[in-house]
């Protein structure tokens, strides 16, 4: 392809991750905070391989748009709970108590669009800068046996509301990301390509943080079809500052960590 030419790639895959989950949550009888592991105290699956979508249009020899997109679903049950906690989503709080059934749901989708920038260029090896947004949609969702927790008197009280959900559904608002990106041509066909993106955000009851660093090798099938094997680290952390009508009533504000480090295999097709 003529470097002037538009292009548009089209990149399926999938990465295989070990992943390290992890949400702030306030143990009732002592009354202090604590982060419950969503892989060692609630079992989600630490190994699993995750699709992706990516598509690039290059519009000419220096500029391209992409959009991006991850998903990172989990479930898992235990059949009984060692440590009690309670859980504040969407401003309300929730008790599990000790000896509880449990399922644990656990689903990250992450949306990216961005333009890219590639402000330096040789023969056989481009470097880049990027910018975009991104979005999170992140469902943490607890089924079995739960009570609603309701404040009287200035007394936080469980034991009222028996129900069977407890599920926070949160979208962030789009929010923006910079990264540079590169990749060298060693040998015909052969192409070594890498990235790195970084976003951090503090605003009103929201703080978060994304880290997203990809190294690898694309090899040309065909002039239209590419495979790239490459490996990944990627960690998500967001951060919401709960309230509830009483200020002597405390439960932990809403965490959660993900991150993830693995291999990943894709094929694009060009045209």
């Amino acid at each position: 392809m003529n470097k002037v030419d538009s292009q548009v790639v089209l990149r399926m895959g999938g990465f295989y991750s070990n992943s390290n989950s992890s949400m702030n949550v306030t143990n009732p009888i002592l009354g202090q905070d604590f982060k419950i592991d969503f892989e060692k105290d609630l079992k989600l699956e630490e190994s699993q391989f995750l699709p992706f979508f990516e598509m690039f249009y290059h519009f000419n020899e220096r500029h391209n748009l992409y959009i991006d997109w991850k998903q990172l679903h989990r479930t898992a049950e235990v059949v009984g709970i060692t440590t009690p906690f309670q859980v504040n989503f969407e401003d309300k709080i929730y008790d599990i108590k000790a000896g509880a059934k449990l399922k644990t749901t656990l689903n990250i989708d992450i949306a990216r669009l961005g333009y890219g920038y590639n402000f330096y260029q040789g023969n056989n090896y481009n470097l880049g800068l990027s910018v975009g947004l991104h979005t999170m949609f992140i469902k943490t969702g607890f089924e079995g046996d739960i009570g609603a927790c309701i404040e009287q008197d200035l007394v936080l009280k469980c034991d009222q509301q028996p129900l069977n959900r407890a599920i926070d559904e949160s979208v962030t608002a789009p929010l923006p990301d910079i990264g540079l990106y590169g990749d060298y041509e060693f040998s015909s066909g052969f192409r070594f390509t890498a990235h790195a993106q970084y976003f951090y955000i503090k605003l009103d009851d929201l703080k978060g943080s994304l880290v997203d660093i990809r190294a690898g090798v694309e090899a040309e099938i065909t002039e239209n079809w590419h495979m790239t094997a490459a490996f990944n680290y990627y960690e998500v952390d967001v951060d919401y500052t709960q309230r509830t009508n009483s200020a002597d009533t405390h439960v932990a504000d809403y965490n959660l960590h993900y991150s993830f480090i693995g291999p990943m295999l894709s094929v694009s097709y060009r045209f």
